[in-house]
């Protein structure tokens, strides 16, 4: 048995077990998910969560309305349950270079985290929105980007922008390419959900079968799973209730 710092316990050679759940990337019925915030929020935390971030697709014309009710139901899930319910927006199909402004927009109007929707292999995204998404200081996430290159992962090492390990089916797919272009690069990597229902929400068993298979080393899957959700927790701007 070998005990890992912090609150992960390693056991064996291959198993990790993890007391804390972080999910950063969420869907809700703001936009193409099936439950309202507050009850993502509570069903989050029922399955263990220690904190959400709800992060609907918005683009320019839904960015105020979405940020205000998603602000205001995280601040009162965050009053009343046990659980840091993080305000987020996921900036999805918005031209490449507007990206970087619709990011300073959505942190102005109250949202915590910005996550932009890279270029999947599996939608038609906009070529240009991975290298637009990394260039941009208020940009924290960059979601399943697909086949990044080495140049954009170097940039998001640089610019300290997070690369998503997915657990949604599809966006998957290049989980390990992107794990490989992080390596080399030194960019940090985060599992997240990309939740639309409930039965999406992330399980200690589940997230660690994720990341194994992308190929994440254990030292590595804590990396992932517990230290960098810590440092991204650590840059988010709270505030008191």
């Amino acid at each position: 048995m070998c005990l890992v710092p912090g609150s992960l316990l390693s056991l064996g050679v291959c198993g990790i077990f993890i007391t804390v759940l972080y999910d950063f990337h969420t869907h809700t019925l703001l936009s193409d998910g099936e439950l309202s915030p507050l009850e993502l929020i509570a069903r989050a935390q029922a399955s263990g969560y220690s904190a959400i971030a709800l992060t609907d697709h918005v683009g320019l014309g839904s960015l105020e309305r979405v940020v205000r009710e998603i602000a205001a139901d995280c601040a009162l899930a965050r009053k009343h349950w046990d659980i840091l319910a993080i305000p987020g927006v996921e900036l999805t199909y918005v031209p490449p270079a507007a990206i970087p402004e619709a990011a300073r927009q959505a942190k102005e109007l109250g949202a915590w985290l910005v996550v932009v929707h890279g270029e999947t292999v599996v939608e038609p995204v906009p070529k240009g929105t991975n290298k637009s998404a990394l260039s941009s200081p208020h940009v924290d996430i960059l979601a399943h980007p697909g086949l990044l290159s080495i140049e954009e992962a170097r940039s998001a090492g640089q610019q300290g922008v997070f690369l998503e390990i997915s657990a949604r089916s599809g966006h998957s797919l290049t989980n390990g390419h992107v794990y490989h272009m992080a390596s080399l690069a030194g960019a940090r990597l985060l599992l997240n959900s990309d939740a639309h229902r409930d039965s999406d929400l992330l399980t200690e068993p589940f997230a660690q079968r994720v990341a194994q298979g992308a190929g994440l080393s254990n030292g590595e899957i804590r990396q992932a799973l517990y230290h960098n959700p810590h440092d991204l927790l650590d840059k988010l701007p709270r505030h008191p209730e």
